[in-house]
């Protein structure tokens, strides 16, 4: 989750320098650098136990699960975001130490201040990166998980996973995650009136 920005006029470079200092993250878009906020309780069980989920399931395999501590940098917005989940099949970003630049499939967890901007200009952002070939937003409070699946087009696909549907399948990376894990450790009290987690 971010904040309003607390610096502005950084390059990327000059970023990434002063962010390894700080003891908070920051996200940085265009010279802007905008605060995290700590997330909610409901929103890290989630985003562990996808990546736990993927983590398991590609053991073995070219690709590796990241989680949010972890910088991604979209190059072409000039930009660096700490999705919650990053699902990398490139030997580059396995050899990375601050970064990566190349994922197969990202999630967000989605939270009330955070889910406009990652459905609209988050989204644009990740969509000029040619190696993601998915986009998974998760919405707690409706117990909802969404893709978006780049096509041959190239355009993007949507799909809604649902409970009924039994397991979510990911294309991207050929995992398939039955709906109830992702929601695991979660109980009623984490679906507010509203939809407001």
């Amino acid at each position: 989750m971010t904040h309003l920005a607390t610096q502005s006029g950084f390059d990327a470079e000059a970023y990434l320098a002063w962010e390894e200092q700080q003891p908070e993250k920051h996200e940085y878009l265009a010279g802007a650098v905008f605060a995290m906020v700590g997330a909610r309780r409901e929103h890290v069980v989630v985003a562990l136990n996808l990546a736990a989920a993927f983590k398991q399931r590609l053991r073995g395999g070219p690709c590796q699960a990241y989680v949010s501590d972890l910088k991604l940098r979209v190059e072409a917005m000039d930009a660096f975001f700490y999705p919650d989940v990053i699902l990398s099949c490139d030997p580059r970003d396995h050899a990375a130490s601050q970064f990566i630049a190349h994922p197969t499939l990202i999630v967000e967890v989605l939270s009330a201040s955070t889910a406009a901007f990652d459905r609209g200009d988050k989204f644009a952002a990740y969509r000029t990166l040619p190696s993601v070939q998915e986009y998974v937003l998760v919405d707690i409070p409706s117990r909802r998980v969404e893709s978006f699946r780049r096509t041959a087009d190239p355009d993007w696909l949507f799909h809604e996973h649902r409970p009924e549907h039994g397991d979510c399948h990911f294309p991207a990376v050929g995992v398939s995650i039955p709906f109830d894990e992702i929601f695991e450790n979660l109980g009623p009290e984490d679906v507010r009136p509203g939809g407001q987690p």
